[in-house]
């Protein structure tokens, strides 16, 4: 039986990165793969891009209910509805933690009923150090959890994002802040730094 399996770290660890690496080795060898990620966190609309200047175009954008746009993607009818009748080797997800808890069930059922490979990314917690909802039913869900380290600038290993504004810290709200503005920048942080940047005068903390 297919697994179902999550590959998580903090921002700048090299997520998006390697899910562009696995897609192409799948198609390079005749491996039929199908792409799924939220709009909200595409910088570019269609495609995920990672910071070294990879892309790949996205087969299925996904979007949550929010109370402006009650309407939420039903994951595995889309799947169904646009690939039930091709061969599919792979399902590959970026930033999964973006996705609800009833679309990570989705993902398991392509996996578990469908048997096919599920490869999902994402982050584990946001800039307020809270597990994500996709992540959390990820970590419950998921046949094998593989954490992908990045470093801090101090030089020990980041667990945590922290977000700049302007320059100064910044991890009120609104906790998403997607970084395709000048003005946001996000850091990968230990947790001491974590918290010496959130005592530092001018830290927006809530």
């Amino acid at each position: 039986m297919a697994e179902l399996i999550f590959r998580y770290g903090a921002m700048n660890c090299g997520k998006s990165d390697q899910m562009i690496s696995t897609a192409y080795n799948y198609t390079e060898n005749g491996l039929a793969v199908v792409t799924m990620m939220p709009e909200i966190s595409m910088r570019e609309p269609g495609v995920t891009t990672s910071r070294a200047g990879k892309k790949w175009p996205i087969d299925i954008a996904t979007h949550i209910a929010t109370p402006e746009n009650p309407t939420e993607t039903d994951i595995y009818h889309e799947f169904h509805r646009r690939f039930g009748e091709q061969a599919v080797n792979c399902v590959l997800v970026d930033e999964v933690n973006f996705m609800s808890a009833t679309q990570v069930e989705a993902l398991e059922k392509i996996a578990k009923v469908d048997d096919i490979s599920v490869v999902a990314y994402g982050i584990r917690t946001n800039i307020q150090r809270q597990l994500f909802e996709g992540t959390k039913r990820m970590f419950e869900l998921a046949d094998n959890s593989e954490k992908m380290p990045t470093m801090c600038p101090c030089g020990q290993q980041a667990e945590f994002n922290g977000r700049f504004v302007d320059g100064a810290f910044h991890v009120g709200k609104p906790v998403v802040w997607i970084d395709n503005d000048n003005r946001v920048r996000y850091q990968s942080l230990c947790g001491g730094c974590y918290l010496e940047n959130a005592s530092a005068p001018g830290a927006i903390i809530a």
